[in-house]
């Protein structure tokens, strides 16, 4: 029996990080400049038009002095992460 875990909260990772950008005040050009992403991918982000890759999420994890696992960990909103088989 295959047990399918419950799906991502991606509009929680995207309000993270509109949230954190927000927090210092920054502009898209600004994060973009800071991330080396483009202004429009970032745009495409936040607006739930795009995902991103993982490498993605860790230039923006770096360049807003997040950790990677507490920016992603957003993913996770609203369920509770999977515990390991009993052995």
């Amino acid at each position: 029996m295959t047990i399918f875990p419950p799906d991502a909260n991606l509009d929680e990772l995207r309000l993270e990080l509109s949230r954190l950008r927000a927090a210092r005040g920054w502009t898209y050009d600004e994060l973009a400049a800071r991330s080396g992403l483009s202004r429009r991918t970032l745009i495409e982000i936040e607006q739930g038009r795009t995902i991103g890759t993982l490498a993605t999420w860790h230039a923006l994890a770096h360049a807003l002095g997040a950790p990677t696992g507490q920016l992603l960990g957003t993913l996770c909103a609203g369920h509770e992460p999977p515990t390991p088989p009993a052995t």
